[in-house]
């Protein structure tokens, strides 16, 4: 398009001037310089790269993968040492504690508590388990029946949770709660499984999980279990009245529990390995002895009630 706009001057007879040859040797020494120009600055960049000696740029290389591979290590390694261990390896179970047990739901799916009888977490036998049983006012786990009755058939203390629905009737969850649950002497007391707020305020959810704990208690005259996260209890059921309860606490992948109050059972893993079950199981501890956990299950005289009315 440059080329077509060009107007050359024409001499009298009508013919085209010819160019001028200073002109054209001007403008290609100009081209010249530009490239030379250009030529020079690439050759300082790479001369700047052959100054520096090889060892300098490997220790520098080096530097840089220890400084990422500490950055690595301190934020995802290091806080979470035990999942890590737990996903690559043997689970690890935190020192100290003897008495060992799982929670189980429908997904572990089909179970072999016979295998589950004999099997070891760490190096004590499986002792105890939490059985999932009923979630809100209508969801009864698939598995329940089958697992409420054969982890007792095979000698297991057993217990069993409620996974609590925030959005949905508190006291309607306690009594389709009650109604597909039968505890019997030996079992451990209820367990609220409190995770959710939901669309309530804190003040509407405790005032919740109390009606909840209320109605339970009144049926079985004994403490139900509270269960919830470390930082969900200090931030939501941070209140007097639920120290009241037996506190099974949810806090993984540490070696030792920062929780300042009273614990009585420690989640401590969701990545554990037992024989009997297909996958990953959540492992816990007991906070005492096998016959203090003997002492906190339901008693003969604790089913005498004439306050709950089903």
């Amino acid at each position: 398009m440059g080329e077509q706009t060009v107007v050359r001057k024409k001499r009298s007879d009508g013919r085209p001037t010819k160019r001028s040859k200073a002109g054209a040797s001007s403008r290609q020494s100009g081209r010249s310089r530009n490239r030379s120009h250009g030529a020079g600055v690439k050759k300082n960049k790479s001369g700047l790269f052959r100054r520096i000696p090889i060892w300098a740029l490997l220790t520098g290389a080096l530097l840089i993968g220890l400084a990422y591979v500490l950055f690595f290590y301190y934020f995802f390694v290091g806080p979470y040492s035990f999942r890590w261990k737990a996903m690559y390896g043997d689970p690890v179970y935190p020192e100290g504690f003897d008495v060992h047990g799982i929670d189980v739901s429908h997904y572990q799916e089909t179970i072999d508590w016979e295998l589950v009888r004999n099997a070891n977490l760490d190096t004590a036998p499986v002792q105890f388990v939490f059985i999932k049983a009923t979630e809100g006012v209508s969801i009864l786990d698939e598995n329940f029946n089958q697992n409420f009755y054969e982890s007792k058939k095979n000698g297991l203390i057993r217990g069993v949770y409620h996974f609590f629905t925030p959005d949905e009737d508190a006291a309607a969850q306690a009594r389709f709660f009650l109604k597909q649950t039968h505890l019997e002497p030996g079992d451990l007391p209820p367990v609220l499984d409190v995770e959710k707020i939901g669309d309530l305020s804190a003040d509407q959810l405790k005032k919740a999980v109390k009606t909840w704990l209320d109605i339970v208690e009144a049926k079985y005259n004994v403490k139900p279990i509270i269960y919830t996260g470390y930082k969900f209890k200090l931030r939501y059921l941070n209140d007097p009245v639920f120290n009241e309860y037996p506190y099974w606490i949810a806090h993984y992948y540490v070696e030792k529990l920062t929780y300042k109050g009273t614990w009585h059972f420690w989640q401590h893993t969701d990545c554990g390995k037992v024989n009997g079950i297909k996958g990953n199981v959540d492992c816990n501890i007991f906070n005492g002895s096998f016959q203090e956990l003997m002492q906190l299950t339901i008693k003969e005289s604790d089913l005498v009630s004439t306050e709950w009315v089903d």
